[in-house]
């Protein structure tokens, strides 16, 4: 474990305070050269700078292991239910042919011209209460089927949708790095989300409108992943009503929308809200959705619970090495927080004096820059920033919006949601970089200039 800075140690480490940025720095490039070079598989290649880094940072070498066992538990066990059941979903809605009746209805209504529009919108609204990944593993397979029925490039339909989606998730209570620090502030999470939507819509939209018409990104034509949509096209005649598959497809959706409004709107206990709360978890109620759709949907794939059953291994199969990157990812975010670059960074920022809107947004992009996870960002930041709060004159919300916006900057290699990304839309890990790593940034810069808007607005207002 890396010693954390004493007060004299921060004045007396100005020519080495950067050294854990320079670990993290040093350990990106030896992945892209493993990976783009060495051609090393992504799962290995993340285990293998995972060890460096922890034996660089001083983690016991009998330690390691279980580090790494820690970081992949924790970062599959989150995402694992939900990235799995999701794919069932998807691949029932696509093999009986309810993803195209919805990506239909959605040109018929839209045109082809304004199917970014489209994508935003249903992202945008999803996106307020659902996780990224969530949202994203019920909404890709519309997008999915979209490309593959217009031929269009699959970032010019998909990378809007992620935009609105990142940009949803990590602006606005009550995803859980927002939702954290409102806690932490003692901030109104209503307002806080009142606020964000004045930023993080105009935003959002404007990013994910203009990203992919940048000459960089429209030179990527990545193809969609094998086995997470159906080839087949369907006549009219062959697909599900529109009622029962935008039920079924926004059925997830109202479950979890619902606990969270819920959550958010009374703290009363009892069965009801518990019932609740179970039932709009988002593994609980993606199960519910897969059930039925396979219930609704079934037997358009097949006469046989056999087709069903290959339908959903099939997307099982697909998802299995999206997980095992994903996991690895989470390895390597684990070492870097056992090693002490948080706790590092803490310590070496709490001297500096500048705005504290300002600094609680760089901290969390510094600590997003060298952890990779979006939570222990704002979360960390948060710690830091909260005894400024008291004698600041800073609304209580507006901090946490500088926070939360703060932990978008930067997602790398090092951020499992970045390995979520880069292998559903099937592209290199460098255009993952120039795709991802470059929205996100711009985007938490964005949302530093409306937080900075906003707090004027309230002073000129006297609120």
């Amino acid at each position: 474990m890396v010693e954390s800075p004493t007060e004299d140690g921060v004045q007396g480490s100005k020519g080495n305070w950067y050294m854990p940025l320079v670990v993290v720095g040093i350990s990106v490039l030896v992945l892209l050269f493993l990976m783009t070079k060495l051609k090393l598989n992504g799962f290995a290649a993340l285990l293998l700078v995972a060890v460096g880094v922890g034996l660089v940072q001083g983690i016991p070498l009998e330690k390691i292991p279980e580090v790494l066992s820690e970081g992949i538990g924790g970062q599959i066990g989150d995402t694992m239910l939900t990235i799995g059941l999701g794919a069932m979903v998807g691949r029932v809605m696509g093999d009986s042919g309810a993803a195209q009746r919805i990506a239909g209805k959605l040109l018929d209504i839209c045109g082809p011209r304004w199917v970014q529009v489209a994508m935003v919108l249903t992202a945008m609204l999803i996106g307020v209460t659902m996780f990224y990944e969530v949202a994203f593993v019920i909404i890709v397979p519309i997008a999915f089927t979209i490309v593959r029925v217009t031929g269009k490039n699959l970032l010019w339909v998909g990378l809007p949708m992620s935009i609105a989606l990142s940009t949803m998730h990590s602006f606005l209570p009550p995803h859980p790095g927002p939702t954290a620090v409102a806690a932490s502030f003692d901030a109104s999470v209503g307002l806080t989300l009142f606020y964000g939507l004045f930023i993080a819509l105009p935003a959002g939209a404007l990013i994910a409108l203009l990203w992919p018409r940048l000459p960089f990104i429209r030179a990527m034509n990545p193809s969609i992943p094998e086995g997470l949509v159906s080839e087949r096209v369907f006549d009219d005649e062959e697909m599900p009503g529109m009622a029962w598959s935008l039920s079924v497809a926004l059925l997830p959706v109202v479950l979890i929308a619902g606990a969270a409004v819920t959550d958010m709107a009374t703290s009363a206990s009892g069965p009801v809200p518990h019932f609740i709360a179970f039932i709009g978890s988002a593994p609980v109620a993606l199960l519910l959705t897969l059930c039925i759709a396979i219930w609704a949907f079934g037997p358009r794939i097949g006469r046989s619970l056999d087709e069903v059953a290959a339908s959903c291994r099939s997307a099982a199969q697909a998802m299995a090495m999206i997980l095992l990157v994903i996991g690895a990812g989470g390895a390597f975010k684990q070492v870097l927080v056992d090693g002490g670059i948080s706790d590092y960074i803490k310590d070496t920022t709490e001297g500096w004096s500048i705005s504290p809107i300002i600094l609680a947004w760089l901290i969390a992009a510094i600590l997003r820059v060298a952890l990779g996870s979006a939570t222990v960002a704002v979360v960390t930041a948060s710690g830091v920033v909260l005894p400024l709060l008291a004698g600041s004159g800073v609304h209580p919300e507006i901090m946490v919006l500088a926070v939360s916006c703060g932990s978008i900057a930067f997602s790398h290699v090092n951020d499992p949601g970045f390995w979520m990304f880069k292998e559903y839309f099937n592209l290199s890990v460098i255009d993952a970089i120039k795709a991802r790593t470059t929205y996100t940034t711009v985007l938490a810069i964005l949302g530093l200039g409306g937080v900075l808007a906003v707090e004027w607005a309230l002073d000129v207002l006297n609120l």
